[in-house]
């Protein structure tokens, strides 16, 4: 069988971070208390000029938006013009602009801290290692909470990094539980100077993919600004994950061209194979999606925070499988795996009962392939970038049983 090659043109495709398998909407009445309507009377509409003028002017800026947006692609591809509607974005602002307002919602917040599996992994590391007398940097902090368990361990000082605006919660958490070490800061970790060395460097920057969030460059960046030899990077060790997998088949889904529905063919769109990247990938945090490994999981790339350059990571990775178990291949679950003792670790493991659940896992998808046990198939995934998938291309070749 030929190898089944996954390439497509790349394009400028939003990224999403940690994945929700659904997000839940509330409605809610507000009461106007202002002392107009303490007796329960309703505000006084605006006058009808004012009326007419805000919908006129709502009217014109509507127009201009469709304008811009149904011409943003053309405009984009003359950057002369381009230069009169926008300036110029510094290198990782769009990512870093989503990634602040992602991390400012309180339902992302919530799902972090409902994960009893990440809670305690990172409760129990902290208890182990941080020590009375520490000075901590706790790297994106969000509502502080990680930066509140180093306090409470004796930390004599923790640095508490977000450039999201959860950091003004999570000040006010941090005085309401009388928590007095921690020093809000509310910067980009590539901007924070000014400080000696700490002895250890506090993070949760893993995202679906593990690097989607630039965990490697910022954590590293730091390490090598701001910590002292010898230092302890949390948690420092990863195992990143590509294993072929099988999904069950009520939750299975082929691309559009595979199907046949009652007869009805639609190999024809295979001509017609869309070039997005974000088609070919989808994250769910669903333990009932998939059914099986098709081998034994091993990881593709280990690492330790405390060493790794960035630059040292690799751009192809070239692996194979034994097929242990016969049955369909739907693609490649994209996990990690971290630990900081042989006791004590953290997975997005998507068949895992004790994975971590607000974490996703990601279905590098492929075309149906069916595999008999002792089959070998040999990957290789190609990386542009680490921490934006849209770079990410893979392949496949099956090579039959002996």
């Amino acid at each position: 069988m030929p190898p089944a090659d996954y390439r497509i043109e790349p394009l400028t495709v939003a990224r999403s971070g940690r994945h929700s398998n659904s997000h839940q909407s509330y409605s809610c009445a507000v009461w106007d208390t202002s002392p107009a309507c303490e007796s329960g009377a309703m505000a006084t509409p605006a006058p009808m000029p004012i009326k007419l003028l805000q919908s006129l002017t709502a009217g014109f800026f509507s127009t201009i938006r469709r304008i811009y947006d149904a011409s943003a692609d053309w405009i984009d591809d003359r950057p002369r013009l381009a230069a009169w509607f926008q300036h110029p974005a510094a290198p990782g602002s769009a990512y870093r602009t989503h990634n602040g307002r992602m991390f400012a919602d309180y339902h992302e917040q919530e799902r972090m801290l409902a994960d009893q599996p990440r809670m305690n992994f990172y409760h129990a590391a902290i208890s182990r290692y941080i020590h009375p007398g520490d000075r901590v940097i706790d790297l994106g902090t969000g509502t502080g909470i990680l930066a509140a368990f180093a306090a409470r361990q004796g930390a004599d000082k923790v640095y508490a990094l977000d450039h999201s605006a959860i950091i003004k919660d999570a000040q006010i958490l941090a005085t309401d539980n009388q928590v007095e070490a921690v020093e809000f800061v509310a910067t980009h970790s590539t901007a924070f100077t000014g400080i000696e060395p700490v002895d250890v460097i506090l993070h949760e920057q893993m995202g679906d993919g593990l690097f989607d969030e630039d965990m490697v460059a910022n954590v590293t960046d730091l390490r090598d600004r701001l910590l002292k030899p010898g230092g302890r990077i949390i948690p420092s060790n990863f195992e990143f994950y590509c294993e072929p997998v099988k999904i069950h088949d009520h939750r299975c889904v082929p691309f559009i061209w595979e199907l046949n529905v009652h007869g009805y063919d639609y190999s024809a769109l295979d001509r017609h194979r869309p070039q997005e990247s974000s088609y070919y990938q989808m994250t769910s945090c669903d333990q009932n999606l998939v059914e099986c490994f098709l081998g034994q999981p091993t990881p593709v790339l280990t690492m330790d925070l405390h060493t790794i350059e960035e630059s040292a990571l690799p751009h192809e990775i070239v692996f194979s499988r034994t097929i242990l178990r016969s049955g369909r291949l739907d693609g490649f679950a994209i996990y990690f795996r971290t630990s900081v003792d042989v006791d004590l670790s953290l997975s997005s493991n998507p068949i895992d009962p004790q994975r971590a659940p607000h974490w996703g896992f990601r279905i590098l998808r492929t075309e149906q392939a069916e595999f008999t046990q002792g089959d070998e198939i040999r990957i290789t995934l190609t990386v542009g970038q680490w921490p934006d998938s849209d770079t990410w291309r893979w392949r496949y070749e099956k090579l039959p049983a002996a």
